[in-house]
């Protein structure tokens, strides 16, 4: 059997991610696509290896608004695929089948997956498939990917398909039709073979993008001129809006014979969403949801996991069973400490996080899965926009509570770039679960351990977002209105368990991956710094960490940190590491204490890192500094990515890093006189007037430009 392509086609929130993992399993690969940040999912049907299903990114059209329909009628048109599986949303099908009429216009075979068929039913809605059928011209059969239901029976219509007729194309209005022909006549020779009836489409409509890449003559693009105008004046109106009436007649007529409606009124759903986006509810049921998740994943659940895997599992099992054998081996005691205490005690505690971390993540997954994140970003834009950015920006921040990565790669769902490229820049402000053992380290050294610091440090991490939003867009490289939100509302379902576990295992398996290489170098490199020095011109492993290499670095740098009230090495020494992995900063804290198998909810460390600060404020500034910063390796790599820019990058990195630097400075120098009861000094004096600057950034008339932003650079 030849190799069979399939391309995977639908709108968002139509069920085909679902539908995707279920055909694949085990057997996909994700990747971007090449040159581009979109994400490319493939992979192999089960049980028809030689069958490749590619996961073309959700669409509403094949129109070039967004980079993720440029993409998907670019790979259709070059990849010769040789069958679409088209799913419709059966509970939306006016929508969906817009998307319909212009696959069936680019000459490849078509199967339609008529999915969300327990919906229809519940509400009461009949479809005739078959008269559907005969219309379109392709097969359709019924599917519920939440269910699993008709799925097999869809790839394998979609196999039988390749090497079939093509559907049937809708017919426009007369005057349409003839205005295609004279194209046809005029410019065949260009657009002839698969999808010459799209193209022409697409050159009626004068597509930017169609009209650059076949390369017309000036006499060639004049005559298709006269031919558009000719058509438009008969018509009165611009032949996109031409284009765009005719197929929705056309749907609203094949609707008309062949769906019954049986519920009229409000749906369940439409019930739900007058309560949940309410415009005085959404808010405080929204932070009460989130309470909630953290409070199961952080304060009661999580803590009972992570305690056993901190506690039992590496210190009362691993670290000393390690131990034992390392030395009835007779094992070096250098060798014995790297391993114990710089790799297993370093990796330990965020290792020990991690259960918390899937929990955050399940829930999360949960929320995402039913609906309801599509709700939250509808409600918040309306919040955001007050600060200059979309409602879509929300997804990239929510996410980002779990991992940095994932929440700077969301920010490609944002089409206007100034948006994108904003998004990116404040998104890690927020603390991720990397984050959460620095905050409950420093809690615990602070305040003894108590709750309510990490809510502290998320409020503090989206006053960051908002603040450094305000000042941004007032500035000419970013000025201008947010784009327009736009998103789809999926009616609320009951999650699918195996979505929701491979989403949360997607996640996790990234932090622990990060958690086997950049940590594990990472602790390497401080148990190396910690634990070896220069004695008497040579380097030599030393008794006392003041002698440590790391300790001649961390003391070099401190003048540095000494305005924002940390300028012990060792805490200097740990905010470096934290560059590398935020996670980093307690195992380097806890190796410089002596304590490398003390987890960050223990009372001993607690001491040993209150110890190496001046004052509270001083230990509260180290915490928000560690916070608001650059973001891990990885994320800065992921950064660079999807700016695709080095100068974005840099300018990126040394806006966080000199954000951060500035809210420290104020707070540790006004804290330490008003909290502190210290005197007024020159230190005082420098935060009052970069407190006044700030006040000024923020009330400042915004910028009106129409100056481009940077120039993307490889």
């Amino acid at each position: 059997m030849k190799e069979i392509k399939i391309a995977l086609v639908g709108n968002p929130n139509c069920g085909k991610t679902t539908m995707f993992n279920e055909l694949t399993g085990s057997k996909q690969y994700v990747g971007n696509w090449p040159g581009v940040t979109v994400e490319k999912k493939e992979g192999r049907l089960k049980g028809h290896d030689q069958v490749i299903v590619t996961d073309l990114p959700g669409i509403y059209s094949l129109s070039p608004y967004t980079l993720e329909e440029v993409i998907s009628r670019k790979y259709l048109l070059e990849n010769k695929v040789d069958a679409i599986l088209n799913l419709v949303d059966g509970s939306n099908i006016e929508r969906n089948l817009y998307l319909t009429t212009q696959i069936a216009e680019m000459g490849v075979p078509v199967a339609i997956a008529m999915n969300m068929m327990d919906i229809v039913r519940q509400n009461g809605d009949r479809l005739n498939l078959k008269k559907l059928s005969e219309a379109l011209g392709c097969p359709i059969v019924e599917t519920s990917a939440l269910r699993g239901e008709g799925i097999r029976e869809a790839a394998e219509t979609a196999i039988k398909m390749a090497g079939a007729a093509a559907p049937k194309y809708m017919h426009f209005c007369d005057e349409v039709e003839a205005a295609l022909q004279a194209i046809m006549q005029l410019v065949g020779h260009k657009i002839a073979g698969a999808g010459e009836r799209w193209l022409a489409v697409k050159i009626f409509e004068r597509d930017a993008q169609i009209m650059e890449t076949l390369n017309f003559t000036q006499a060639e693009q004049e005559r298709l001129e006269e031919i558009i105008t000719a058509c438009e004046d008969v018509l009165d109106d611009d032949s996109e809006s031409i284009i765009t009436n005719e197929r929705y007649n056309y749907i609203t007529d094949l609707i008309s014979k062949t769906v019954v409606k049986g519920q009229i009124g409000l749906t369940t759903s439409d019930k739900i969403d007058r309560i949940v986006t309410n415009r005085f509810l959404a808010l405080p049921l929204f932070a009460m949801v989130m309470f909630l998740v953290y409070y199961i994943a952080v304060d009661s659940l999580g803590t009972i996991v992570t305690d056993f895997t901190n506690d039992t599992l590496f210190g009362e099992w691993i670290m000393p069973w390690v131990q034992e054998k390392l030395e009835a081996a007779g094992t070096e005691n250098w060798l014995v400490s790297l391993v114990v205490d710089g790799i297993i005690g370093g990796i330990s505690a965020p290792l020990g996080f991690a259960p918390q971390m899937a929990i955050v993540f399940l829930l999360l997954s949960f929320l995402e899965d039913c609906g309801y994140m599509a709700r939250v970003a509808f409600i918040m834009d309306r919040f955001f926009r007050q600060f200059g950015m979309s409602g879509k920006s929300f997804i990239p921040l929510l996410i980002s509570s779990g991992c940095g990565v994932p929440g700077i790669m969301a920010s490609r769902t944002i089409e206007n770039e100034k948006d994108r490229r904003l998004t990116i820049m404040t998104t890690t402000f927020i603390p991720c679960g990397a984050k959460l053992p620095v905050i409950a380290l420093l809690s615990g050294a602070i305040m003894g351990g108590e709750w309510y610091m990490a809510p502290i440090m998320y409020f503090i991490g989206f006053f960051a977002v908002v603040t450094s939003c305000i000042i941004l867009k007032k500035s000419e490289l970013f000025a201008g209105e947010p784009a327009p939100f736009v998103m789809e509302m999926p009616p609320y379902h009951l999650p699918v368990a195996k979505n929701v576990l491979l989403h949360t295992w997607e996640r996790v398996a990234g932090f622990l991956k990060k958690a086997g290489t950049i940590i594990f170098l990472c602790c390497v490199a401080m148990w190396f710094l910690a634990s070896y020095g220069f004695v008497d011109g040579s380097l030599t492993m030393v008794a006392e960490t003041e002698q440590s290499l790391i300790a001649v670095i961390g003391s070099g740098l401190a003048p540095v940190f000494a305005p924002l009230g940390f300028a012990s090495w060792q805490a200097v020494a740990a905010a470096f590491s934290g560059f590398v992995a935020k996670e980093a900063i307690v195992s380097t804290l806890a190796i410089l204490a002596g304590l490398a198998e003390a987890t960050e909810e223990e009372p001993d460390l607690w001491n040993a890192v209150m110890a190496m600060f001046p004052s509270a404020v001083a230990a509260f500034s180290f915490l928000v500094f560690n916070l608001l910063d650059s973001p891990c390796l990885a994320a800065i790599s992921t950064m660079s990515q999807e700016m695709n820019s080095k100068k974005w990058t840099v300018c990126t990195i040394l806006f966080q890093n000199l954000y951060a630097y500035s809210v420290c400075l104020v707070m540790y120098q006004l804290g330490r006189v008003f909290v502190g009861g210290e005197a007024f000094n020159a230190g005082t004096a420098v935060a009052v007037m970069f407190l006044v600057g700030f006040v000024y950034l923020l009330a400042r008339p915004a910028k009106k430009s129409d100056k481009s932003v940077l120039t993307a650079e490889a």
